[in-house]
């Protein structure tokens, strides 16, 4: 599934709280379920794979855009970061989790976008991220909605080291 323009303005708002001048981001290439953008800020370059949630339960809830994405920044101030966004504010408790297969991650919470605490959480999911075929997130809504997401991981390797080479 490819990030369509209005995925692209909420992957502007996601990532990028650059100054006013700063260029939309351009889009690379697609990999099966992800796409792949560059966002050059005027002091920085950041390049991510971004994928649209495959699957939104409960159907009868206004999930709005969700997305999954993994930046890199040029300068080096980060490296395969993933996070998820949705349209939506989350609660803090029970915090997100991700699901590959039988392995887990928690997540921590800034109002609808939620990030591994870790370098090392961080590498570990992206490792499993690779070889999954698709990753299941559950999070709480902060009107109590219990929410659950599927992302598909097919194009996953591709597009990671497409963004990787994008930002050398």
């Amino acid at each position: 599934m490819k990030v369509g323009l209005i995925g692209l303005g909420l992957v502007l708002g996601i990532l990028l709280a650059s100054g006013p001048a700063a260029a939309e981001p351009q889009a690379l290439a697609t990999y099966k379920s992800w796409s792949v953008f560059v966002h050059d800020t005027g002091t920085d370059r950041v390049c991510f794979a971004a994928a649209e949630a495959a699957d939104k339960s409960p159907k009868t809830v206004n999930h709005g855009d969700i997305f999954f994405l993994v930046a890199t920044w040029k300068s080096g101030a980060a490296a395969n970061q993933p996070s998820f966004r949705v349209g939506y504010n989350l609660q803090t408790a029970p915090a997100p989790t991700i699901r590959i297969g039988s392995e887990k991650w928690d997540m921590y919470v800034s109002d609808n976008e939620a990030f591994i605490e870790s370098a090392a959480a961080e590498q570990s999911l992206i490792n499993a991220m690779r070889k999954g075929a698709d990753m299941k997130i559950g999070a709480m809504s902060s009107r109590g909605t219990a929410t659950s997401y599927v992302i598909s991981l097919a194009g996953i390797s591709a597009a990671l080291d497409r963004a990787k080479e994008a930002c050398r």
